[in-house]
């Protein structure tokens, strides 16, 4: 008899992220989630990671009613998202309160899974978001953040794993976001998983394609006993995105086992999002095919953008090669922490500045941090030399202890200054979202009762209407056509 293998698709959140910049509107969504919901996925990734930055700061769409509507088009299916931990969605560390208050607000609006990750694999910076979500009754996933470095071995990310499972979590996320986990290691890291942290534990594998290696690693890591694997729907897939929905299921086909995927229903979605992605060419990545010198400088395809775009601003962008080869000598100086957000673009950052004004001439206030260990722990020493310059440019001490206990109670404080914001409806997701993103989301308040803006649209066309009383509401029903197997079906999104 076949193992089952169950499927999260990243359509919703990654994909877009990966593939266009996540500019992808909540409206050129919605029309695939019916077939999406009847697709037999063990989750859709929907929320989080930088759709909530992207929401405000380019769509002028509330994220929690982004939430609110997946969880009504989609209720056969568990919702999921990605938490930077401690960093919530943001990009610095927040108070333990304000950690508790966000996944008490995101289980409210609708999410499901919570795969929480560390950009330093420092589980004291997973544990209390972990717990918050134990106390919602929610789903808590703890995530390993796969990389490769003199000091990153199979037992190392095993023992991570031990750490991860006395911490009570429901499952456990091997992360690939660079690409850089090859058929090989896919195997010895969940079979050591499941030798050590036994059996019943869940192991979810996340890879992205950029490299050209993954779909050989999903298949080993499934053979070592993988339970859950993420893909994408075929049309939004591949370069530094990930790997095909549709090739996963036929991969498996008579290899002893098999998913769940009703393929007729995804290939609903795919030709939905074959047709509408064209609408956003001037966001989609030219990077299409594979790139095995990722292993080398293990920079993600985002980084690389955000590098090559802070290089031409100062009409230096021939020097990227230099800053290719200054990145790896950075995360070395800082520890070889993994290059995920905000990791990656803290040393990505720090490169351009060494090859720009010289080596550590001028540095970062956020490297400084990462050196200091405001940030959290990482598995290497850190360079000392650049430890000492880091204390004299920021002009304070290297810490040891959990970053988070060294802040002050700050949810009032939070409060108040979002409440006085024009446009701020007076709910906790609105402080939220002023906590996360303090200097965007005065704008979006103010700007937010305009309605959603699409970005792969025409700007004259019309923009969903709003109740200007109660900004981010939809004001009247929307109405959606679908076709599943033949019969047209109307998907209503009602105003809450």
């Amino acid at each position: 008899m076949a193992r089952l293998v169950e499927v999260t698709d990243v359509i919703l959140r990654d994909a877009h992220q990966s593939l266009m910049a996540t500019r992808m509107a909540l409206e050129d969504m919605l029309p695939a989630c019916e077939a999406l919901d009847a697709a037999g996925y063990w989750s859709l990734e929907c929320w989080g990671g930088a759709t909530y930055d992207s929401c405000i700061r380019f769509l002028n769409e509330d994220p929690w009613e982004r939430l609110r509507t997946f969880k009504k088009l989609l209720p056969n299916t568990k919702t999921q998202m990605l938490l930077r931990g401690q960093n919530l969605l943001g990009y610095r560390h927040y108070e333990d309160t304000v950690v508790d208050r966000f996944v008490e607000k995101a289980a409210e609006n609708g999410m499901d899974v919570f795969r929480v990750f560390d950009a330093l694999n420092d589980t004291r910076n997973l544990k209390r978001a972990m717990d918050a979500v134990k106390r919602t009754g929610k789903h808590a996933q703890g995530t390993i953040c796969y990389t490769i470095s003199p000091v990153h071995t199979v037992e190392k990310f095993v023992d991570m794993a031990q750490r991860l499972v006395e911490m009570g979590v429901d499952s456990i996320c091997l992360k690939d976001m660079a690409a850089l986990l090859k058929p090989q290691p896919a195997y010895d890291i969940v079979k050591g998983i499941k030798e050590k942290c036994g059996e019943d534990i869940l192991v979810h594998v996340h890879v992205h394609s950029t490299t050209g290696v993954t779909l050989v690693s999903l298949m080993k890591a499934i053979e070592a006993g993988a339970d859950i694997v993420d893909t994408s729907v075929s049309s939004m897939s591949l370069g530094p995105g990930h790997n095909p929905t549709e090739s996963l299921v036929e991969m498996l086909e008579g290899t002893g086992f098999e998913t769940k995927i009703d393929l007729e229903k995804v290939y609903l979605a795919r030709d939905h999002f074959a047709k509408i992605k064209g609408r956003y060419a001037e966001f989609l990545t030219d990077f299409q095919g594979a790139e095995t010198e990722i292993f080398k400088s293990q920079i993600p395809g985002g980084m690389l953008s955000n590098m090559e775009s802070q290089l031409k601003q100062q009409g230096m962008g021939d020097r990227m090669p230099e800053v290719l080869a200054e990145v790896p000598k950075v995360r070395e100086d800082a520890g070889f922490p993994p290059l995920v957000t905000p990791s990656s673009q803290i040393v990505g950052s720090q490169a351009v500045f060494n090859v720009m004004m010289g080596r550590y001439k001028v540095m970062t206030g956020e490297f400084s941090d990462l050196m200091l260990g405001y940030y959290g722990k990482t598995d290497a020493e850190k360079n000392p030399e650049v430890v000492a310059q880091a204390k004299e440019s920021a002009k304070k001490e290297e810490i040891t202890v959990r970053p988070a206990d060294t802040l002050k109670p700050e949810w009032d404080d939070l409060k108040e200054k979002a409440f006085a914001l024009e446009g701020n409806n007076g709910s906790d997701e609105d402080v939220l979202t002023y906590a996360m993103f303090p200097q965007v989301a005065p704008k979006f308040f103010a700007e937010r009762h305009k309605g959603p803006l699409n970005l792969g649209k025409d700007p004259s066309a019309p923009r969903l209407a709003v109740d200007p009383s109660h900004p981010g509401f939809l004001k009247q029903p929307i109405d959606y056509e679908i076709t599943v197997n033949g019969n047209k079906k109307k998907v209503t999104v009602a105003p809450v």
